[in-house]
């Protein structure tokens, strides 16, 4: 029997506009995926130490506070760190168009942008994933 998808989502740094990754978490849930909410103004190192500690097979953060550049990278960093390079990491919020090939360069699997529909989240997240080396 399949396992449900185990995603730890979190807001990184000192951004407190959590609507939209609480519906996300509804959605996910809903959609049958065990939904593990970090929630407000984690630091980087929380994070990875939730992910870790709660065996996620995906990370969500969600930034609209235009840190992306320096909280995003620091957060994969450290991922590698703690041997987590085999656990996705997706980012929701307001991302601008210059910065999505830097992150997605840089190791994250997709970016959601304002408006993305939550069906499209759900299908990314149970789509089969390229085995990480």
């Amino acid at each position: 029997m399949d396992q449900p998808v185990r995603i730890v989502l979190a807001k990184v740094g000192l951004d407190g506009h959590d609507r939209g990754i609480k519906v996300v978490a509804r959605a996910l849930r809903d959609a049958g995926m065990h939904v593990i909410y970090a929630g407000l103004w984690q630091t980087p190192e929380a994070v990875v130490r939730a992910v870790a500690d709660e065996d996620a097979d995906w990370l969500g953060l969600s930034l609209l506070s235009g840190a992306h550049m320096t909280l995003v990278p620091r957060v994969l960093d450290l991922m590698k760190q703690a041997c987590l390079g085999h656990v996705g990491v997706i980012v929701g919020g307001i991302i601008p168009e210059a910065d999505i090939s830097k992150l997605t360069g840089l190791g994250v699997a997709k970016i959601f942008g304002p408006g993305t529909s939550l069906e499209d989240i759900v299908a990314f997240l149970k789509s089969p994933r390229e085995p990480v080396p």
